[in-house]
């Protein structure tokens, strides 16, 4: 990391309701913190006015939840309501956003949830950042533990077990998809403030 350039500060901002989405979010802050971000780790369902101001120093937000019954969780969605003072007030324009899901279905309806994350970064003027992986698994030659194995363009969309199955059995690829999601967003984060700075000084 250039030495001109300050540590991207990334946000990971999500709701977990029996763990599977938690170890999503573990996978995103490992990811983020090996490409040399700092990184707060902010479950939205207890969210406190620290968390808030650490979002709003965020150079990066990754929002993520799970997908129930067609679309992201309630507790999610009390969260980006939450943020409409800071919508009104353009705090977040500019940031780099991205986000994942899950739910037990291979395709359970997850694009729903991340089309609304996407959506809610864009009334705030963030910039979202897709996967930028080649499709996983489509192939004879592709194989199950491919990243970005459902092929979901957009973001991470996992698929662990139902809610019976323990959090120790979220697929490895999915894993493996989160931590390079925040990874790059780690990146873009950098390169973000390297452009910002670099305009500042024209």
């Amino acid at each position: 990391m250039s030495e001109t350039v300050k540590r991207p500060l990334v946000a990971v901002a999500y709701h977990s309701g029996y763990g599977h989405t938690a170890v999503l979010a573990e996978g995103g802050r490992r990811g983020a913190e090996k490409a040399g971000a700092e990184v707060a780790f902010i479950p939205v369902d207890a969210i406190t006015d620290a968390d808030w101001q650490r979002l709003d120093e965020a150079d990066a937000i990754i929002f993520g939840a799970p997908t129930y019954m067609g679309g992201a969780s309630a507790a999610f969605h009390a969260f980006a309501e939450a943020t409409s003072g800071r919508y009104l007030g353009n705090a977040w324009a500019d940031k780099i956003a991205a986000g994942f899901t899950n739910s037990a279905s291979k395709s359970g309806d997850k694009l729903y949830s991340l089309n609304f994350m996407a959506a809610l970064a864009a009334q705030h003027h963030m910039i979202w950042v897709g996967l930028g992986l080649p499709p996983g698994w489509n192939a004879l030659t592709a194989a199950e533990d491919d990243l970005d194995r459902p092929v979901f363009w957009i973001g991470v969309a996992a698929s662990p077990p139902p809610q019976d199955g323990g959090i120790d059995t979220v697929h490895a690829a999915d894993i493996a998809t989160a931590e390079h999601l925040g990874a790059r967003v780690a990146r873009q984060a950098e390169i973000n403030i390297a452009g910002k700075n670099a305009l500042a000084r024209r």
